[in-house]
């Protein structure tokens, strides 16, 4: 009986093990293709269909899309407009979360019930559009933070996470002399920082793909980020007419590498900093998402 539990044991491991490598392997070997084209030659994109090693390495297409100073502008853009922006959502939407998860709140109920109608219904872009032009944050790096500064889903994670906190922690430190804020910065952010890790990568990962903000508010070429220039370098190597000007005269080369090679600069500075956080994003995201 034994011999026999072991046997179908090792064989479910077996298939086990082998269906979760093949899962990882449809969803790596894509990333990789990508990668492979975008340091491959054009010949080679166009005579074969998947690549996953380049037979001849080219940097054609990082030299072009890094021809000019404009680009390195805009990734200090993204950098600053995801540094300032997950901070400022942070603070605000840790405060408020904290304070939607005590129960001595009054009216909680009825700002719960606002927090998550905005989920389900929005103004709108031109109410939107309206309301930042009305504070003069047009043309500003100030209209690609604020207006999305605190979401909704990202809140209610928080606040759920702040609420299975004790309240015994809090109580002796009030005890103790500690007021609310104290209590905040002292005792309930040392101890989320599971949440804190995850929410902040959520938000680090929206303010660095900003894109449709940035074209809606932003009319200034100089103060585009890097998504928005990278769609313009890719419709100008299709040959499409686009604002390059910066770009000088140099000729671009086929869409094919272009495009792998935008998709890779857009892409690893995230894969560089999930890293980091990763002990604490499974912890945070199922500790927040459990209770209600």
């Amino acid at each position: 009986m034994n011999i026999d539990r072991s046997i179908k044991g090792r064989l479910f491991n077996l298939f086990n093990y082998s269906f979760l490598l093949m899962f990882a392997l449809i969803c790596v070997l894509p990333f990789i293709h990508v990668i492979a084209a975008s340091f491959a030659t054009v010949e080679e994109v166009i005579t074969k269909k998947f690549i996953l090693f380049p037979t001849t390495f080219s940097l054609e297409a990082y030299r072009y899309i890094f021809s000019t100073d404009i680009v390195y502008r805009s990734l200090i853009v993204s950098i600053l407009v995801t540094l300032v922006g997950t901070a400022v959502s942070m603070f605000l939407s840790s405060l408020m979360a904290y304070g939607l998860s005590r129960q001595e709140l009054k009216g909680r109920r009825t700002l719960m019930f606002l927090v998550v109608f905005t989920m389900l219904f929005s103004g709108g872009m031109i109410p939107t559009f309206i309301v930042v032009k009305t504070l003069g944050l047009l043309d500003t790096y100030w209209s690609l933070i604020l207006p999305v500064a605190i979401n909704a889903f990202n809140l209610i994670i928080l606040k759920n996470f702040f609420q299975n906190i004790p309240a015994s922690l809090e109580e002796s430190a009030k005890m103790d002399g500690c007021n609310d804020l104290g209590i905040f910065f002292k005792i309930v952010l040392p101890l989320s920082l599971p949440a804190i890790a995850t929410i902040s990568l959520f938000y680090a990962v929206t303010y660095w793909n900003t894109y449709m903000t940035a074209i809606l508010y932003l009319n200034d070429s100089v103060k585009w980020p890097i998504q928005v220039l990278l769609r313009q370098i890719v419709i100008v190597s299709s040959g499409m007419q686009g604002d390059m000007s910066d770009m000088g005269s140099s000729t671009p080369p086929p869409d094919q590498t272009i495009k792998m090679a935008v998709i890779v600069v857009a892409t690893i500075p995230v894969l560089l900093v999930y890293p980091f956080i990763q002990k604490h994003f499974n912890k945070g995201a199922l500790l927040g998402s459990v209770k209600g």
